[in-house]
């Protein structure tokens, strides 16, 4: 009788019989790598007669599929001979085909609920278990990141509950522009004035109103980069486009993108499918649950003072050496954004008008019909503080753009 092991089956073995370590061989057989194949290599393959390799899952690619299953899948792993059967979540795969020990296709089964599943292979030596290997998910447009919010991020528990019962992932990448986004859900805020200590507010900031919006939306987490902006349209028209002495070259593609215009947004719009948010959205985001001039976290500030804690701002008491910064340097929000105050002003969709506040609608409002000019929010690298509030408003030519002004996409699941 003649025994012969393949160089990859006599690793395994010596891993069973040393320990767990593995030794290296330049002779076929020779499994202690001592040079000589001899009676020691032949007790470790008796040792280990008849004995099998445990099944591993490595990978599923795709890694996430709609709710309605049908999603084609590649399992790849080792070991995975001898197939019997492949599950998601407990319930059978369909059209399950053994390619060889290493990979396994099958297309997933419908899933009552979303969120991560484990993936199981069961084989004629045991069963492999990918735990969270697949995610159910009714986003076509994005990859999952995080299905759950993080409550390092977001600390208060209601928003999570609020977050969770969307029924929708929390974390997405955007796969048309690779814009990390974030999902806000609907709610009802007090919209308007919210004056800090230095700052009174400004009349287009009243009254002071309640608005309801009835549906969950995506935030960029960050405002639009000029590597993101770039990746798309092929050019970037930002002024900031240098290393300084506060920003290395290895971050200038991650200041955000400005010298963008209204109008000029909308072509990264149809590109990306992604949009931007409405006013009432905007301060919904930036508020995340407070209610006063800077939403720094968990319950909000009036204080000036404190600003530099969440933004790059001018002024006399500023802190942006008079340049926009890489984004996500600042504490984010209760909501887990960043930049929502300073660096750039942030275009939003809807026209200006001076006195909407008095008529706008209480629920989903869209802006005034009519109207020259579009609204900014949130300040920028070069205003004072009074300009970064919450509640703060700016109108400007939809046509034009400066050096102060980019914008944070948006999108509807």
């Amino acid at each position: 009788m003649s025994i012969r092991i393949n160089r990859a089956a006599a690793a395994v073995i010596v891993a069973l019989g040393m320990g767990g370590t593995t030794v290296a061989q330049c002779i076929e057989g020779d499994i202690n790598g001592d040079g000589t194949v001899n009676g020691i290599d032949l007790a470790y393959v008796l040792q280990n007669w008849e004995q099998s390799c445990p099944a591993v899952i490595e990978s599923v690619t795709p890694s996430q599929g709609l709710p309605s299953g049908g999603t084609p899948i590649t399992i790849t792993g080792a070991q995975l001979g001898g197939l019997q059967s492949v599950t998601i979540g407990g319930v059978p795969a369909t059209n399950v085909v053994s390619v060889d020990p290493t990979t396994i296709t099958a297309v997933t089964p419908p899933s009552k609920s979303l969120g991560p599943k484990d993936v199981v292979v069961t084989t004629s030596a045991g069963s492999a278990t990918l735990t969270a290997g697949f995610v159910y998910s009714p986003i076509e447009w994005g990859t999952v990141l995080e299905v759950l919010p993080d409550p390092e991020v977001v600390t208060d528990p209601e928003w999570r509950e609020r977050i969770v019962a969307t029924g929708l992932p929390w974390r997405v990448r955007d796969n048309a522009s690779q814009i990390e986004m974030l999902l806000v859900p609907p709610g009802t805020f007090m919209m308007g004035c919210s004056p800090s200590l230095q700052s009174a507010c400004s009349p287009d900031e009243s009254p002071v109103h309640e608005v309801t919006l009835t549906q969950p939306f995506y935030l960029g987490r960050y405002e639009v980069t000029q590597a993101q902006w770039t990746a798309v349209m092929e050019s970037n028209p930002s002024y900031f486009q240098s290393p300084s002495s506060q920003v290395p070259a290895e971050q200038v593609p991650n200041r955000p993108v400005e010298r963008v215009s209204w109008n000029t947004i909308q072509g990264f719009e149809a590109e990306t499918g992604l949009r931007l948010p409405t006013e009432a959205e905007w301060e919904y985001a930036c508020r995340a649950g407070t209610q006063t001039a800077f939403n720094l976290a968990p319950n909000g500030t009036n204080d000036d003072g404190l600003l530099g804690q969440l933004a790059w701002f001018g002024g006399s008491s500023g802190n942006s050496a008079s340049q926009t910064r890489p984004v996500g340097q600042k504490q984010a929000n209760n909501l887990g954004l960043h930049d929502m105050h300073g660096n750039v002003w942030e275009w939003v969709e809807d026209r200006y008008g001076s006195e909407y506040y008095a008529q706008s609608p209480s629920v989903d409002p869209p802006g005034p019909i009519n109207g020259a000019n579009r609204v900014l929010r949130g300040g920028s690298w070069d205003f004072y503080s009074n300009y970064c509030r919450a509640s703060n408003r700016v109108d400007y030519d939809p046509g034009s753009g400066s050096l102060y002004d980019g914008f944070r996409a948006a999108r509807t699941p």
